[in-house]
């Protein structure tokens, strides 16, 4: 009995779940293409299809959740060029835009009016590059999508000659004029096998 009544107590002594180990950090994204606009341009930077105001800059993620442009100096340690960083980051946006649900909103008819990835991150406009975005939305929004990205914590995916897109364009231009990590002004047209190609802007003229 003292024997029973003696592991008993050991056994309350213990803790009711085993400590489990901190989860490992995630790993840092160092292959980011980061649209911003022309005016920040640097030399490694690359200019989209057709377009006047943004450019695609080669960037790294920070400890702080932030993004920061390589220098010069840094790219030159990575070892290739930029056209094959370019195709890099592409495939890497790939993989993150298959971890990510988006947002769809719908109209007050309850159709399907655009979606949207956006959060806290400032990688979500990267997303513009991953060539797996057409072929996602495709069964939504058809072969041809329309693409807005005022900042670096949204990318906004319309179908094409949407009415909704011409309605928010007056609240997308407030968002990229007033945000201070500002991405694009431009409307991007994407489809599939495609590089992203500008073809509007919502800041400074109309669609």
């Amino acid at each position: 009995m003292k024997r029973r009544t003696a592991l008993s107590l050991l056994l309350a002594s213990l803790p009711l779940t085993a400590q489990q180990p901190a989860p490992a950090p995630r790993k840092l994204e160092t292959l980011l293409l980061l649209p911003e606009p022309r005016a920040l341009r640097g030399p490694l930077s690359l200019a989209p299809t057709e377009a006047r105001q943004t450019v695609l800059t080669p960037a790294q993620e920070t400890e702080d959740g932030g993004i920061k442009a390589y220098t010069a100096e840094e790219f030159a340690r990575l070892g290739f060029s930029v056209e094959t960083f370019a195709k890099r980051a592409a495939s890497a946006a790939d993989k993150r835009l298959a971890t990510l649900k988006p947002e769809i909103i719908r109209d007050e008819n309850g159709r399907v009016a655009y979606a949207v990835y956006r959060g806290e991150s400032s990688l979500f406009a990267s997303l513009l590059v991953a060539p797996s975005l057409p072929k996602l939305f495709e069964p939504m929004f058809g072969k041809e999508l329309w693409v807005a990205l005022p900042d670096r914590h949204a990318l906004y995916i319309f179908p094409a000659q949407s009415a909704a897109l011409q309605d928010f364009s007056a609240d997308l231009a407030e968002r990229f004029t007033a945000e201070p990590y500002a991405a694009s002004p431009e409307i991007f047209s994407l489809k599939s096998g495609e590089a992203p190609r500008v073809i509007a802007t919502f800041a400074g003229k109309e669609l």
